[in-house]
């Protein structure tokens, strides 16, 4: 790993306090449910207004008087510019109050280890993390790592988030020579069911430009993503009693079963990596008469995505086709869009975060995300949003484990961010 500067925005106060305040982040239970977001609930689990609350709790300690909860649980602070600086634009940091629900987040016992050996690390008695297998651990050899016991998540996505934009807020706070500008916060639920965005407070908000933070290994630097659809196919086929089956019977199960054995399989999540997109089945349900399939969609480009949705309509066809008297209805709904077009007309706003992750001691790298963040919606809705490292490794499993000297580089980038950002003047 790269060293950081050893003239630093972040005081050694700041940079104990980064440990304590993710260890009481991940504390919290924060699993939102995919299930409730569909049905319009937001946030999808009361649970997660549990941290939004220490977190309005937090920041109102700091004497940020203009924080709140709004109504659909996203917690929004605006900290005012420090005097002579109001010309400069205004700046907003966004992080993630959930956890995904593949993998219980409740409960989570964070271990931490100083110093890691680079060695295998045991987590349950059939679960380790070997370096051998990632090559990211194997890099930080010689760090303090914090790991899971297991048994849950360990919450870095994107609790790590949440704790780096606390500190840096809390370092320009108590330290009044780090001159800034007007600076926005959000925290926003239900990220992980991929409806973080759908109520954000828009009219609200001030900042032109905003970064997420909820990428993984420094110096990784992200402003590109899929383009992300969801269909939803719904197979009709007809019941009756199995023993006198023939020839009415149309198996709805064995309808849906056919559909997924029909995609393509070399392009499946577990089969590609980079640019390459995919077709992920994700659910499948039902009975004899009705099965329902929910298959997400991700290609990097636009053209490549309309060719992935055409696929999904000839393969629904072609399996009307093979069951006479079935029906298959395919419902298309877009999630987000890839955020590189609109960032390309921002150029300001990567020149700046890739010279404040140089200020930060490291050398910037691109990598595509292979996936979406709440960034990618916001983008879209034309708040250009790249997004920044955590140190959070194999996020969404019981492997995933985050890097403490790599937290405290994200919280130094955002620091040096801000500092850019407040030597420009508003458009």
């Amino acid at each position: 790993m790269e060293n950081i500067r050893t003239r630093c925005l972040m005081t050694e106060q700041a940079r104990e306090q980064l440990l304590s305040r993710f260890l009481s982040y991940v504390a919290v239970c924060t699993t939102s449910s995919s299930d409730a977001a569909q049905k319009g609930i937001m946030p999808s689990t009361t649970q997660q207004l549990d941290l939004a609350n220490i977190l309005l709790t937090e920041l109102q300690s700091m004497g940020i008087t203009d924080a709140c909860i709004t109504e659909y649980g996203y917690v929004y602070a605006y900290l005012a510019p420090t005097p002579g600086f109001e010309h400069a634009p205004c700046v907003g940091f966004c992080a993630h109050l959930d956890t995904a629900d593949e993998v219980s987040g409740a409960n989570v016992q964070p271990r931490i280890i100083s110093e890691y050996d680079g060695g295998v690390i045991t987590l349950s008695d059939d679960i380790v993390l070997d370096p051998a297998l990632d090559k990211e651990l194997a890099q930080a050899a010689g760090l303090s790592v914090i790991t899971t016991d297991g048994t849950t998540l360990l919450g870095a996505d994107d609790k790590a988030g949440i704790a780096e934009i606390m500190t840096a807020l809390y370092t320009l706070i108590t330290t009044p020579s780090i001159q800034h500008g007007p600076i926005e916060i959000l925290f926003s639920p239900d990220e992980e069911t991929g409806h973080g965005m759908d109520k954000v407070p828009l009219a609200q908000i001030k900042s032109k430009q905003f970064y997420t933070l909820d990428g993984g290994n420094p110096p990784e630097i992200e402003i590109e993503c899929f383009n992300a659809y969801r269909c939803d196919i719904t197979c009709t086929g007809k019941s009756k009693h199995t023993g006198t089956a023939r020839p009415d019977m149309i198996n709805a199960v064995s309808m849906a079963a056919d559909f997924i054995s029909m995609l393509p399989r070399h392009e499946a999540p577990e089969t590609t990596d980079g640019y390459q997109g995919f077709y992920a089945p994700m659910e499948i349900q039902g009975y004899m008469e009705q099965a329902s399939i929910t298959l997400f969609l991700r290609d990097f480009s636009a053209s490549g995505m309309e060719e992935r949705i055409r696929t999904v309509q000839c393969l629904a066809d072609a399996l009307k086709a093979k069951y006479q008297g079935s029906d298959v209805s395919v419902q298309v709904t877009k999630q987000y869009l890839n955020m590189k077009d609109v960032l390309d007309q921002h150029p300001l706003v990567t020149q700046l975060l890739v010279q404040a992750v140089r200020n930060a001691g490291l050398e910037p790298r691109f990598t595509p995300i292979r996936g979406g963040t709440d960034g990618s919606r916001l983008t879209e809705m034309g708040i250009p949003c790249p997004n920044i490292f955590t140190g959070g490794h194999n996020f969404h499993s019981r492997t995933e484990w985050a890097c403490v000297q790599q937290m405290e580089q994200a919280a130094e980038t955002v620091l040096q961010l801000i500092c850019l950002w407040a030597q420009q003047s508003e458009i």
